[in-house]
């Protein structure tokens, strides 16, 4: 039987280093796909069809997005299982997570039409790229179940802590997808058909592949009855913390199209120019999310040890690795910040303008490191209703100050510096929030401060 580890090992900043990176890699993979496919079609010389792949890729990234709780909710809540050496409910959260992401995908499948349509509506796209895009709409659908699936073996491997596993099922369904893209569309001349049968066929095989490593490490998801996938209790609280984060997300979401929306009425120029450095922000963010992901599981597990001091000191190593890693990308995204923007635009204009805002820009992941570190806080203690509320407040924040920022006349400066607000205000409130969080889960020691705890059990 392949080994589990130590699912209670007290956090080291090597456990860090070993949790983030390999999620950071696979973070790395995603984009790489995307670039692949949209490759592969474009040598077939129809524009139609590479507008209609690049806006079945966004559509299915929205969609997808949207179900990303399952994957959050998975491993915060089956970090604390392995934190308190219950197998049986690590087993039982997994078997709850297949069912709600089976269920979810079919729903999907089912109410495929009318989801098209309105995808279709909200695209606007020309007659030739609409017929492409319902083509590979109406075939990757189909792969929803499995995707779904897969966000919720994906939670559950990382809640063990092993997200070299992770890793491996990230990197495998990718290049499962590119193999068959590159035999389907070029090698048997089957299209946009091809590209979205890649994609079910991968994600099926993903699935398979992640459930027999699962039953290696010893997990019997099939064999939990329904009456347990059932119980009142553990549903509710199973539901309630996806509703978090389903409406968290969102929330983000809702401030990354102001931001875009916002952008565009700025003119072309400066709408390119922002997807440029939106680009660069984001391959910051694959960095940040991986400590993200390593304060997911230790949190998670210290929690359901009720090892108070193991959890203090698990923030501690997080947020310090996540702000330093944000420093440091900040730094090389200012520093070759010129040279990403001469990669990806050949547009004198649009690099004049994305290096007159790449400051504000590099600075984001820095920026960003706070909010990245303290979402994995909370969803492996998974306070996700705080962090629910306070993506909330911190919108509301942000359209005041995007409101001030068109009253103001202030341009796509004052767009960049009300994005870093928002990214700040998210941070500095889940700080000002955790305290009380924590003293919540471990009100032993109410009367003593979390960062004074951790600095005592490192001395």
């Amino acid at each position: 039987m392949m080994t589990t580890g130590d699912e209670r090992a007290i956090p080291t900043h090597r456990r860090v280093l070993a949790l983030a990176l390999p999620m950071t890699l696979a973070n790395v993979t995603t984009p790489l796909l995307g670039f692949v496919g949209a490759s592969v079609v474009g040598r077939l010389g129809d524009a139609a069809l590479l507008g209609a792949i690049a806006l079945g890729a966004v559509i299915f990234d929205a969609i997808f997005w949207s179900f990303g709780s399952l994957r959050m909710a998975t491993a915060g809540l089956t970090a604390q299982a392995a934190g308190a050496r219950d197998s049986a409910e690590v087993d039982r959260t997994l078997a709850r997570a297949l069912a709600a992401g089976g269920l979810a995908g079919l729903a999907l499948v089912v109410l495929q039409w009318p989801i098209g349509w309105l995808a279709f509506a909200v695209a606007g796209a020309s007659p030739a790229v609409t017929a492409g895009l319902a083509t590979y709409f109406h075939i990757r659908i189909f792969a929803s179940p499995f995707t779904l699936a897969n966000y919720a073996v994906l939670g559950s491997v990382l809640g063990r802590g092993r997200t070299d596993l992770g890793l491996l099922l990230q990197v495998a369904i990718n290049l499962a997808n590119i193999a068959l893209t590159l035999f389907l569309v070029l090698g048997l001349g089957w299209s946009l058909a091809g590209a979205a049968l890649s994609a079910v066929t991968a994600e099926a095989f993903g699935l398979g592949l992640g459930l027999l490593l699962l039953r290696r490490l010893g997990s019997r998801p099939f064999s939990v009855a329904w009456a347990e996938i059932l119980d009142g209790p553990a549903m509710k609280r199973t539901l309630a913390v996806n509703v978090d984060v389903i409406v968290r997300t969102l929330a983000l979401v809702s401030a990354i199209v102001l931001f875009s929306a916002l952008g565009a009425r700025f003119g072309d120029a400066i709408l390119a120019a922002n997807a440029v450095l939106w680009n660069l922000f984001l391959i910051g963010g694959f960095f940040l999310d991986g400590f993200a992901t390593a304060a997911e599981t230790l949190c998670g597990q210290a929690v359901g040890a009720r090892d108070e001091a193991g959890f203090r000191r698990a923030v501690h190593l997080s947020l310090g690795w996540c702000l330093a890693f944000g420093i440091g990308v900040s730094a090389l995204a200012y520093a070759g910040g010129g040279l990403f923007i001469d990669a990806v635009t050949t547009s004198a204009e649009v690099r004049e303008v994305a290096r007159r805002y790449l400051a504000p820009a590099a600075l984001a992941p820095f920026v960003a490191a706070l909010p990245f570190a303290f979402d994995g806080i909370y969803v492996g203690a998974t306070w996700t209703r705080a962090m629910r509320n306070l993506m909330l407040a911190a919108l509301l924040a942000y359209g005041m100050v995007l409101a001030f920022v068109r009253w103001s006349d202030l341009g796509n400066g004052g767009l960049w510096a009300a994005f870093l607000f928002f990214l700040a205000a998210r941070g500095i409130g889940q700080a000002i929030a955790y305290p009380g969080e924590a003293r919540r889960t471990f009100p032993v020691s109410a009367d003593r401060g979390g960062f004074e705890v951790a600095a005592a059990e490192r001395r």
